[in-house]
């Protein structure tokens, strides 16, 4: 059944040699009781460990039955043969099996082992005790890793047994009984969960800092682009590819000269720019000052803006309820006014406005429309202001000969820089601005770059906070490192167990990789439900405009994973090559 030939151990200790077994050769059949005796230290253990294949001689030769051994990779030896003598044992190691026992209970024991091979069990004992040497059909004594003596003192077992030995042997070593007894994937699952189920504080404390890790980042990105969303709403709601022209004061040598030195526009230079049709889609002019509202009662101050037909389409102003004013309105200076919704609250409540008439610094306006909800701009309100005809505003509100601003809506997003351009030249040729100082008498402000530069800005704090949050992440996947690293040390005699009774490198650093990415999901899955709470709280406590978008939840996930893996590999591949001998050896 098992058949030795010229096998030798060597054990190194720092720089001695020792040899543990010495050109051993030994045949034993199936169905005997052998006893294999020695004092300590001569090898018995170590023989014992090679026959029952946990441990692996460094020369010689292995057959169990007809195969022979050596020609197998070692780990296929102890699946295909180990997991078969636990299920059902060919074959019975006992090391020292009544060490430190009574009497009675040795007598137990040996009654038990007697009985196992009557019923056709090949039993191999390793013992220093000559009276149970005695109860074996055959006695194997070993000195200094080499047989001395083997004596048989017993009938020696029927050949059927040897050739039905060798069948059990063919099916267990056959490629179709080894495939069915590989582990499943959700077997692999099952076992990292009960090791995760009976280390609960432990695998929590992982689990916490991958969740404190996920909840970060999820809250970190949701500012992020809740403030992006919040940007553009706010510089949508001020119109698209958006130029405003506006005055500047005139600079000498450095010096301002005041408010007065400036480029004033009128309506001319509006009609000017209207004619750029290449460049410019629309152009409205503007005014604007502090006016006093009055209806019944009640009485609010707000900014007055007067501004041309065009100023709605440009600046997104559409009314939502009630209309524009018209060209013939503008023409005629006719006090009609368009309200924010600011206004209508402060002076109407929940009252129909449309048709009612308001006074604005004592002059009376029939309210014609309700400009849209804008919110606020920084510290601004957009909706508390009233929409008057630049006309009117001019020359009945404020007694004003110039225009403030004009606002001019590119024909393109693509042609914004040429539409700036071409507006420069023809208002430095209107206004006859020859020297450098005179053309810094106007400005354009170009919205788009406003645009571009706020959300610049914005995605560099997003990546900025992302990236902190990251970092406590990879602190999450350091710890389950940790974590792991300490269970293989914990498990080391577990490990030494499963690979004593067949389980593969493969089989240990798979259950461990899999419990810690099975952590790492867990804390990843949790940590998402927590930054998503975070974020409504941020948004409840502090008013910011947060946004906890499906790709921040799947990058969060897969980095969860990702570091799961990462930090797991180790601890995994560490626990993979404990040596089985060595591990039950561990205390």
């Amino acid at each position: 059944m098992i058949e030795l030939k010229h096998i030798s151990k060597i054990y190194h200790m720092g720089s001695e040699v020792v040899m543990a077994l010495q050109d051993v050769s030994l045949k034993i059949a199936a169905g005997e009781f052998v006893a294999i005796m020695g004092p300590s230290g001569s090898g018995k253990s170590t023989l014992m460990h090679v026959l029952g294949l946990l441990d692996r001689p460094d020369s010689g030769e292995y057959y169990l039955g007809k195969k022979k051994l050596n020609d197998l990779p070692d780990q296929q030896q102890r699946v295909a043969i180990a997991r078969s003598l636990v299920n059902d044992p060919l074959i019975i190691f006992a090391d020292e099996p009544t060490g430190n026992l009574d009497s009675k209970s040795k007598e137990e024991i040996v009654g038990i082992l007697k009985e196992l091979n009557a019923l056709g069990k090949t039993i191999i004992m390793v013992t220093h005790e000559s009276e149970m040497a005695v109860h074996a059909k055959r006695v194997i004594r070993v000195l200094d890793g080499k047989i001395i003596s083997d004596a048989k003192q017993g009938e020696l077992p029927v050949s059927s047994e040897e050739s039905q030995a060798d069948k059990v042997i063919d099916v267990v070593l056959s490629k179709k009984e080894r495939k069915a007894r590989e582990t499943q994937f959700l077997e692999y699952l099952g076992q990292a969960g009960q090791a995760m189920i009976s280390h609960k504080m432990r695998s929590f404390l992982s689990i916490l800092g991958i969740l404190i890790g996920v909840a970060a980042v999820i809250a970190m990105l949701a500012v992020g682009q809740g403030a992006k969303e919040s940007i553009e709403k706010q510089l949508s709601s001020l119109g698209s590819n958006l130029i405003i022209v506006m005055p500047g004061s005139s600079r000498i040598h450095g010096v301002s000269l005041g408010a007065g030195a400036v480029t004033r526009f009128t309506f001319q230079d509006v009609a000017a720019i209207e004619k750029l049709t290449d460049f410019a889609k629309r152009v409205s002019p503007s005014v604007t000052g502090r006016g006093q509202l009055v209806y019944g009662n009640k009485n609010w101050s707000t900014q007055v803006e007067g501004a041309g037909v065009n100023y709605a389409p440009i600046r997104a102003a559409v009314p939502a309820v009630g209309r524009f004013f018209t060209d013939e309105e503008v023409t005629r200076r006719d006090k009609v006014a368009v309200l924010g919704t600011t206004v209508v609250q402060q002076l109407f409540e929940n009252a129909d406005p449309i048709g009612e008439s308001v006074k604005i610094n004592l002059i009376n306006f029939k309210i014609i429309g309700i400009l849209p909800a804008k919110g606020a701009a920084g510290f601004r309100d957009q909706d508390d202001t009233v929409i008057i005809p630049v006309t009117t505003a001019m020359y009945r509100v404020f007694g004003k000969e110039y225009i403030d601003s004009i606002s001019v809506e590119a024909a393109s997003p693509g042609i914004m820089d040429a539409a700036q351009d071409e507006i420069t030249k023809l208002i430095i040729k209107l206004h006859h601005l020859v020297t450098k100082d005179e053309q810094d008498s106007f400005q354009l402000r170009n919205m788009s770059d406003i645009k571009n530069t706020l959300e610049a800005t914005t995605k560099t704090m997003s990546l900025l906070l992302g990236s902190i949050a990251a970092i406590s992440l990879l602190v999450g996947g350091i710890g389950i490192m940790n974590i792991m690293l300490v269970s293989v040390t914990e498990r080391t005699r577990e490990i030494g167990l499963r690979k004593a009774i067949g389980a593969t490198n493969k089989d240990i650093m798979v259950q461990f990789l899999i419990e810690s990415i099975l952590m790492s999901f867990l804390g990843g899955i949790s940590g998402v439900m927590l930054g998503a709470g975070v974020s409504v709280l941020i948004t409840f406590f502090a008013g910011w405009s947060v946004k906890v978008s499906m790709s921040s939840v799947i990058l969060a996930t897969t980095f969860s994973l990702v570091v799961g893996i990462v930090f797991g590999l180790w601890p995994a591949r560490k626990a993979s090559q404990l040596d089985p001998i060595e591990a039950l050896r561990y205390e």
